[in-house]
């Protein structure tokens, strides 16, 4: 899609506040369960409006370090999953571990700023030469693919209450369907400003379905009526005197952090540096794409290094705000190409209103209540965005030639398959799919390109007169 509004384009404050609050319903449902997963598996209390204010404060901090010239909002990380619990698992108070998340940021934070010295210093030629078009397209490819289970899983997500059966599931994928295409319809067929904010559009008519269906749902309590039952509007019932974020540097410096020594900080070492250099390629993969779609090599302007600082910076400022690392977010560059809406002025303002949000109760807990499904409907059209931006990247590259034919290949079977590798005992580390899949392709595109060089460095035979 042709872009109405390039990265240093200012649209008027009314139009960008209305984009910003469709770039804030893509990212929020990913940005605010990082927490609920990680309360879920280790009973700590990290809050939802702290990772939003996180994230608000990490995008901020990558815009400064990209001299605001890369359109891409950050949000909280699912490849740190697993250490944020080996964090709590390892530590010998609660306290300890909220401590332990901050600290666990800070030295993945610290990995990205070594290697943007080092490509500050030898340059990027080496990561272009190490992964050409044949293998960074599919693997942005890749991204968007590996997240499809999850955009179908919450389609097919209806009621929260009572037990998953047919009559859910259909409730659940008519309102995600209605979703789905009133955004497309409006990014279709829409006229100027529709066209822009599909995603505002289709959303709220999703929601507005959801709410009739769970209107409805009131009138009986028979499971065909609770299946009607979408949204849980039982989340305004809350503490309305806790209207602040609860941020983890508080939980952490209020407690008691006896129990935090060497063998903690090792622990942390261990369950949160090999994964930076995981979320490293997908790094890599994310920004060419967003390359792609704005038509300008943001590894080199305003350059590889700057946006390593900016996502690290950004991850140790988002943990010591939400306890979660940040990383920038597919469904943020999936909006871009979908609205064609660069204009950083936007994220900016996507970064302030997170913060402000956070702060705000009431707004907060109208959307968590959008349901799965609704968000599903979108997503659909988000991820499945980001996977046709990397197959436009292989376009010009050929694949009748058995070399790129075999690099396409590996990346995309191991990816779609799921090849995910986990290793490091107690401190678990998982290559995802995706940086499996990178890996691989990487490799093959050395294993059969190799000797390429030396065969164009020897003489042409002299054939006979």
């Amino acid at each position: 899609m042709k872009l109405v509004y390039g990265v240093s384009d200012k649209p008027s404050w009314g139009k960008t506040l209305v984009f910003a609050l469709q770039q804030l319903l893509a990212i929020m449902a990913a940005t605010i369960v990082v927490p609920v997963i990680v309360n879920g598996a280790v009973g700590s209390e990290l809050s939802q409006s702290g990772a939003l204010f996180g994230a608000g404060v990490g995008t901020l901090v990558y815009l400064l370090f990209t001299k605001f010239r890369s359109p891409v909002f950050l949000g909280s990380s699912f490849a740190f999953l697993g250490s944020m619990m080996a964090a709590f698992a390892g530590a010998a108070s609660m306290a300890v571990g909220y401590l332990g998340l901050i600290i666990g940021a800070v030295f993945a934070g610290l990995v990205y700023v070594v290697i943007a010295l080092l490509v500050k210093k030898f340059g990027v030629g080496w990561i272009n030469k190490l992964m050409p078009a044949v293998v960074i397209g599919p693997t942005v490819a890749i991204i968007g693919l590996s997240l499809a289970g999850n955009a179908v899983g919450d389609v097919l997500t209806g009621s929260f209450i009572g037990e998953a059966n047919n009559a859910t599931v259909y409730v659940g994928l008519t309102c995600g369907l209605v979703t789905l295409f009133t955004t497309i319809a409006c990014s279709v067929y829409g006229k100027k400003m529709v066209k822009m904010i599909p995603f505002i559009i289709g959303i709220g008519a999703g929601y507005a379905l959801a709410a009739i269906f769970t209107a409805i749902s009131y009138a009986g309590d028979s499971p065909e009526f609770l299946a009607l039952r979408i949204i849980d509007f039982g989340k305004f019932n809350t503490d309305w005197s806790k209207w602040y974020p609860d941020f983890t540097f508080i939980k952490a410096f209020t407690g008691d952090l006896s129990g935090f020594n060497g063998t903690y900080i090792v622990t942390l070492i261990a369950a949160y540096v090999p994964v930076a250099f995981v979320v490293f390629a997908e790094h890599i993969a994310d920004h060419k794409n967003l390359s792609s779609i704005i038509e300008h090599d943001l590894l080199e302007e305003p350059g590889l290094h700057r946006t390593l600082l900016g996502d690290g910076i950004g991850s140790m400022a988002g943990a010591f705000f939400g306890g979660a690392c940040n990383t920038t977010y597919g469904e943020s560059i999936g909006c871009v190409a979908i609205s064609g809406n660069a204009s950083v002025r936007t994220i900016f303002t996507t970064a302030i209103m997170a913060i402000v949000l956070s702060f705000i109760l009431p707004f907060s807990i109208l959307l968590s209540t959008i349901p799965s499904c609704v968000m599903g409907g979108v997503c659909i059209a988000l991820y499945g965005f980001i996977a046709v931006s990397g197959l436009k990247m292989i376009k010009e590259v050929d694949l009748g030639d058995n070399r790129n034919l075999f690099v396409v290949s590996v990346i995309l079977i191991c990816g779609v398959g799921g090849m995910a590798i986990s290793f490091g005992g107690n401190n678990e580390v998982t290559l995802t799919a995706v940086a499996t899949a990178l890996i691989l392709g990487i490799l093959t595109n050395l294993l059969v390109h190799r000797g390429d060089k030396k065969e164009e460095a020897q003489p042409a035979e002299k054939t006979e007169e």
